[in-house]
């Protein structure tokens, strides 16, 4: 701890002058003193990342921003503009672009976060930290603790709760992304563009690996007929309904491995039950909204399925690590400009 005693020194033509001697040296101001006694520490966050110094990327913001005005857009007008709204099944619309922008972002802002880490496993603990956080606040939001607001009953029944969702997806494409950037990564100075690719390849390495999963298991794998009830009206009883498939590859509602998946992993009942094919043609008079069953409607058309299922989960981490990867070359060559050009087209 450092040592000061105060001292006067008088002039014979000045004014007396004091001074502060600490740990041997004279100081004669009281900033410097302060800063003596008080040196300034480098900053250092909990995650075990440096603080940045850098201002904040312009473009970044602006491009959140931007999502966050097409996802209000489309979910206030989205029923009176079909144009604009999701995509009953097939098909690319505006509002489904707002999901992969934000994957796109959250891998984006990694590459800048953990540019310079201090201790891989202090990373690795906030990260996990801040996933859970997500995935909690996700199942509190969208698990159905909410049934009943019009009624004032609030609660959750863990026989029907929903157990993936948006926020959940982020979640887990944020955790993922995550450990990339922070174990899967090698040492090797950046100063060019093949340099770039070596230091990261182990993240290529995965997004292959992960797509080819995801290619293999939505045309590989064999659907057979599924059942599903629906209560009937105020009544206690339920309809029992059968779909049949019987196919492998098949990428329509009823039939594809992505439902098939989480029918048999997260169980029926914990998906979501306002599917999006409810608003194709088969299912709905007034297509593409929501509307009554046409009478010819197929059997699948009630049945539930989670947007935001286990299959289709894997692409979303596969564009958070490319998000991640425009995190790289933007942090490593201070190119911003690059990121405005490539996202906008």
């Amino acid at each position: 701890m450092a040592s000061y005693k105060l001292l006067k020194e008088e002039g014979t033509l000045s004014l007396p002058t004091c001074s502060l001697r600490i740990d041997g040296a004279h100081v004669c101001d009281v900033d410097s003193a302060l800063h003596k006694i008080n040196p300034p520490s480098p900053r250092m966050k909990s995650n075990g990342v440096n603080a940045p110094s850098s201002p904040r990327l312009v473009s970044l913001d602006v491009f959140r921003g931007l999502t966050v005005v097409l996802m209000i857009i489309v979910d206030d007008a989205g029923g009176i503009i079909p144009a604009i709204n999701h995509s009953p099944w097939n098909g690319l619309t505006l509002a489904d672009f707002v999901m992969p922008f934000f994957l796109f972002m959250v891998g984006v802002s990694l590459g800048l976060v953990y540019k310079n880490m201090s201790c891989r496993a202090a990373a690795t603990k906030k990260a996990i930290f801040r996933a859970l956080k997500l995935l909690i606040l996700g199942i509190f939001l969208q698990g159905g603790y909410f049934h009943g607001i019009n009624n004032l009953t609030y609660g959750v029944d863990m026989e029907q709760i929903r157990w993936m969702g948006i926020l959940q997806r982020i979640a887990v494409a944020y955790w993922v992304a995550a450990m990339c950037e922070i174990w899967l990564r090698n040492d090797e100075k950046v100063d060019s563009g093949i340099s770039l690719l070596k230091k990261y390849k182990r993240h290529w390495v995965m997004v292959v690996m992960l797509t080819t999963i995801f290619l293999l298991m939505l045309y590989g794998l064999y659907v057979p007929d599924w059942e599903y009830q629906i209560p009937i009206g105020a009544s206690s009883g339920t309809k029992l309904f059968t779909v049949k498939c019987h196919a492998r590859g098949d990428t329509g509602p009823a039939c594809n491995a992505a439902g098939m998946i989480d029918r048999k992993i997260l169980g029926i009942q914990h998906l979501y039950r306002k599917p999006i094919y409810a608003r194709t043609q088969r299912c709905s008079v007034n297509s593409p909204d929501y509307g009554p069953l046409p009478p010819d409607a197929p059997a699948w058309c009630q049945a539930p399925f989670d947007p935001e299922g286990i299959l289709s989960t894997v692409m979303a981490i596969v564009t958070c690590v490319i998000g991640l990867q425009y995190g790289h070359v933007i942090a490593h060559f201070k190119v911003e400009i690059l990121f405005c050009i490539i996202v906008f087209s």
